[in-house]
């Protein structure tokens, strides 16, 4: 399979998977959006996944291909930075300025552990 078609592929399950989370986890009440849960799950998930397949890859456990495939496609569609941006751009405009603070500080630390975890598991599998 070309690199390309892998991405293709990969990408459009991650971004299902992605849209499913944010329809059922991302609720708006009276116009006022609350934590976006699907998105920060996604997100994170994303992360860790990441972590394993870079691992993975990295002990020459995992071919090219299928790093095409789901590190590059599933977890590039799956994980989504447009969204969270305009999240917080939600956030500002309605005045919820702790609110989208405190989102991207939980996002950013969250993810980072994700991503460490990520590679402490794959390492000892």
């Amino acid at each position: 399979m070309m690199p390309w078609i892998a991405v293709f592929v990969g990408g459009g399950f991650g971004s299902l998977l992605r849209y499913l989370l944010a329809k059922h986890y991302n609720p708006v009440i009276d116009g006022f959006m609350t934590f976006p849960y699907g998105t920060f799950i996604a997100n994170i998930a994303s992360c860790f996944l990441l972590g394993v397949l870079m691992q993975k890859h990295m002990n020459g456990q995992l071919g090219d291909h299928t790093k095409f495939l789901l590190a590059v496609g599933f977890c590039g569609g799956f994980s989504t930075f447009s969204t969270f941006g305009y999240e917080i751009y939600l956030y500002l405009q309605k005045g919820q300025f702790m609110i989208g603070l405190g989102y991207v500080s939980i996002s950013l630390l969250f993810g980072i552990i994700a991503i460490v975890l990520g590679l402490k598991v794959a390492s000892v599998l």
